[in-house]
C-alpha cells in the first residue's frame, strides 16, 4: 500500500470516526470495502451499516485530494504504458480493470501516470462493489457486453494480473489468464495456480499481444 494511500486511510478513519487511525491492515490485494471493514475492527470500531459507505466517500475526498502526489511519490510498471497502447492497437479489444481500489481512486492513479487513455472505465470491477473477484470479473463482462453490443465471456476475456489469486478468479470465471510475475506470487506459483502464460514482466508488449491474439476469439454480437 503506498503512503499516499496510507494517508488517505488514516484521514478517512478520523473523518468517519473521529478518532486517529493506529493500525492499518495489509491490502494484499484486497478490496477496499474488505479493508475497510478490517481496519474498523482492529481498531476496536464495531462497524454498522453506514460505516462502509461514509468510509469510501470519506476514501475518495480523502485520496482525491492527495491526487497530485502520486505521480511525484509513485511509479508505474515498468512497460505498463507500452502494453497497454499495444493491446488497444488489437481491432475490436476493449480494455479495463478489475481492482480492489474503489473506482475514483483507480481514475487517479492511472491517470497519474497517463494510463487512462487506453482504459474504458465504465466496464470495469472495483472495490466498493462486494463480489469475489471472480464474480466481479463476470459483472464486468456484463458490463462490457452491453456497452459494446456484443458478447464477453471465456473465450474472449483474458485477466492479465500478478498473483496466485487473480490466476484463481480467471479459473472460476472460465477466462483466461497472463500472469506477470512482478507481484509477491513467484512464476512457479502462478504456473501453479493454473495461468495459461507467466511473464517475467510487461517489457516484452509483442509478447503480451501473442499471448492476448493467442487465448482470444473475436466476441460475437449479441
Amino acid at each position: 500500500m503506498s503512503i499516499v494511500t496510507r494517508d488517505a486511510y488514516a484521514d478517512a478513519f478520523r473523518q468517519v470516526t473521529g478518532r486517529p487511525l493506529v493500525k492499518l491492515t495489509q491490502h494484499n490485494g484486497r478490496p477496499d470495502s474488505e479493508i475497510v471493514f478490517e481496519t474498523l475492527a482492529i481498531n476496536g470500531v464495531v462497524a454498522s451499516d453506514e460505516h462502509l459507505p461514509e468510509f469510501l466517500d470519506a476514501l475518495a475526498e480523502a485520496f482525491g485530494a492527495r491526487r497530485r502526489r502520486l505521480a511525484k511519490e509513485g511509479r508505474a510498471m515498468p512497460g505498463a504504458k507500452d502494453a497497454l497502447k499495444a493491446v488497444a492497437r488489437l481491432g475490436g479489444t476493449v480494455q479495463s480493470v478489475l481492482t480492489g481500489t474503489i473506482r475514483s481512486n483507480a481514475v487517479h492513479k492511472l491517470t497519474a501516470f497517463g494510463l487512462d487513455r487506453y482504459v474504458d472505465f465504465e466496464i470495469g470491477g472495483y472495490g466498493e462493489e462486494v463480489y469475489p473477484k471472480a464474480s466481479l470479473l463476470q459483472v464486468a463482462q456484463g458490463r462490457a457486453g452491453r456497452r459494446h453490443g456484443a458478447v464477453f465471456d471465456g473465450s474472449n476475456t483474458v485477466l492479465i494480473g500478478d498473483s496466485a489469486r487473480d490466476v484463481q478468479a480467471a479459473r472460476i470465471a472460465g477466462a483466461s489468464m497472463i500472469a506477470v510475475a512482478t507481484g509477491r506470487s513467484l512464476p512457479a506459483e502462478l504456473h501453479e495456480a493454473g495461468a495459461d502464460v507467466v511473464l517475467p514482466d510487461l517489457s516484452d508488449p509483442a509478447r503480451l499481444v501473442e499471448a492476448v491474439t493467442r487465448l482470444t476469439v473475436p466476441a460475437r454480437t449479441g
